[in-house]
């Protein structure tokens, strides 16, 4: 099995060059070869790819803008290789990456796979805190990224493998965005292939975000959902509705204060409590947990905010998505 790591990239040359250089740490011994596709930068990554040309299989393409579904697409019809695995240009990967993949294939093969995230001690705090509410437990981050409990998996592209015959078969991904990885799961498990999680195929994730730019991409993940749904209403789940329920609960809260009712705002309380805690222990770091109960806040807020205007857009007032949220599309 020859890998080909498909990595879009956009104006972000310093990325690549931590991405390559902890690819060129990896333990595993086999052939494999990395497809860099440039999305139509202005900051290119001719010096950074020059650099490693020799120490690592690089192929180079440059190709005007399309998003990042069609950027993948772009370098898996370029790849060489029977298994694509695919990065965003803001991971570093460990040097057991690939070989946790190999051994995880052959002890049980799977068309497509998705691993977790981590953070390194290296990211900011505030890198930190949003790692840690796209991934706990107590919040949505343990059913997207750290569970295949709920239902069945759904990889995501900062860490997903796709065999050769999956991508034939399902033409790759959609133009949407994001949303683009549930969309491709749920066409691979319509024509019949299998998706699992590889726990110990994680990557760490920098998530090159502030906190404008994270709520920003928590709302466009909260819009996406119901667009899916409506695609795919057999895939539904009540916990996409969490969000949306949360803010309307905390709101209900507030009110419910007017009449000296203050038990449901206790219970608010206590879970940020809870967030707060468990963050600072995690990472060993008050400061931290203090900036996770802002990153939960607001992966919770936007995502809500986000989902519950596509539902009324989409699902109640019936309108196209692409018509409704258009800067959710590629035009490819």
């Amino acid at each position: 099995m020859v890998f080909s790591l498909i990595i879009p990239v956009y104006n972000r040359p310093d990325e690549v060059d931590e991405l390559l250089e902890s690819l060129q740490l990896s333990e595993y011994k086999e052939p494999f070869e990395v497809v860099l596709v440039e999305d139509g930068s202005t900051l290119r990554c001719d010096d950074i790819v020059q650099k490693y040309q020799g120490k690592l299989n690089i192929s180079y393409y440059f190709k005007e803008n399309s998003g990042p579904g069609d950027s993948r697409n772009y370098g898996m019809r370029k790849a060489l290789g029977d298994y694509f695995i695919i990065f965003d240009s803001d991971c570093i990967i460990p040097p057991n990456y690939l070989v946790e993949v190999n051994k995880a294939l052959k002890e049980d093969y799977v068309d497509c796979f998705g691993g977790p995230d981590r953070a390194l001690d290296s990211f900011s705090d505030i890198q930190k805190a949003i790692n840690f509410a796209m991934t706990s437990f107590l919040t949505t981050g343990g059913i997207r990224g750290g569970s295949e409990k709920i239902g069945k998996f759904q990889p995501r592209s900062f860490n997903m493998g796709l065999s050769r015959k999956g991508f034939e078969a399902s033409k790759g991904f959609g133009n949407i965005h994001p949303g683009e990885d549930p969309d491709l799961s749920i066409r691979l498990w319509n024509l019949g292939f299998e998706t699992r999680l590889f726990s110990n195929a994680y990557v760490y994730h920098k998530r090159r975000i502030d906190w404008d730019k994270f709520s920003i991409q928590v709302n466009k993940f909260g819009k996406a959902r119901p667009i899916l749904n409506s695609w795919y209403p057999q895939y539904n789940k009540l916990t996409f509705f969490f969000p949306t329920i949360f803010i309307l609960g905390l709101l209900m809260a507030v009110i419910l204060l007017i009449f000296n009712i203050d038990l449901l705002l206790q219970l608010y309380f206590v879970y940020f409590i809870m967030i707060f805690i468990v963050s600072t222990v995690q990472n060993k770091n008050l400061k931290i947990g203090y900036l996770s109960v802002i990153a939960v806040w607001k992966q919770f807020y936007g995502y809500g905010i986000g989902f519950l205007e596509s539902f009324i857009k989409v699902i109640i007032l019936k309108k196209k998505p692409q018509e409704a949220f258009p800067g959710l599309f590629f035009k490819i």
